[in-house]
């Protein structure tokens, strides 16, 4: 036991600086702070860091994706070829200018998803899987391109669980994969898309 003199002492000297930056960590804030009147932005705040590394577009309205993919791609210097989702809500779109296709190959180039939710803590995006929405090519592509509607952004990792019928699976995506096992090299996409494109919907 710590005699009466130690413990006037210890109380005299303070914590110890480890321990001082202990306190300071459990005394702190147990998640971010983000503005819940500026979601996108704050969301869009986290694409850009490094440790994400994702791009972004907005379009008004659903009719005005293809559009926006295909600027996308044309930037990257890629032809307009595109795994797409079977999902009913895609049919609005003129994709007249597009190959689509809808199983994926090892080598994808460009595959779009539909992201059910974002979290603007952290910048993730939330999927799940149906048949509508398949897992596969979201991880075999080269460029991972990603539809959001903004209303569907929330704060926190608190704030995700998803309402009604649970899907099967679902998985979050939080930028893409790198690794630095090669030489000590930096690599994007080493288990997973090399890119990631977020195209908000602001209807």
């Amino acid at each position: 036991m710590m005699s009466a003199r130690n413990a006037i002492l210890a109380r005299l000297e303070g914590p110890k600086p480890i321990e001082a930056e202990a306190a300071a960590l459990l005394d702190g804030p147990e998640r971010p702070a983000v503005d819940d009147g500026a979601l996108e932005s704050e969301f869009l705040a986290r694409l850009a860091l490094s440790s994400v590394n994702a791009s972004h577009d907005r379009i008004a309205s659903l009719a005005d994706l293809p559009a926006a993919i295909a600027r996308y791609l044309t930037d990257q210097q890629e032809p307009l070829t595109l795994c797409c989702p079977p999902d009913p809500r895609l049919t609005v779109c003129d994709w007249s200018a597009f190959t689509l296709h809808a199983d994926a190959a090892p080598d994808e180039g460009a595959t779009l998803a539909i992201a059910r939710r974002g979290i603007a803590e952290t910048g993730s995006l939330i999927f799940e899987t149906s048949p509508i929405a398949p897992m596969l090519p979201n991880f075999l592509t080269l460029h991972h391109i990603v539809l959001l509607a903004s209303r569907d952004i929330a704060a926190h990792l608190e704030d995700a669980p998803l309402p009604g019928p649970q899907p099967r699976a679902h998985y979050w995506i939080t930028g893409v994969s790198g690794t630095t096992d090669i030489e000590g090299t930096y690599v994007r996409g080493a288990h997973g898309p090399r890119f990631l494109h977020v195209i908000l919907l602001q209807e």
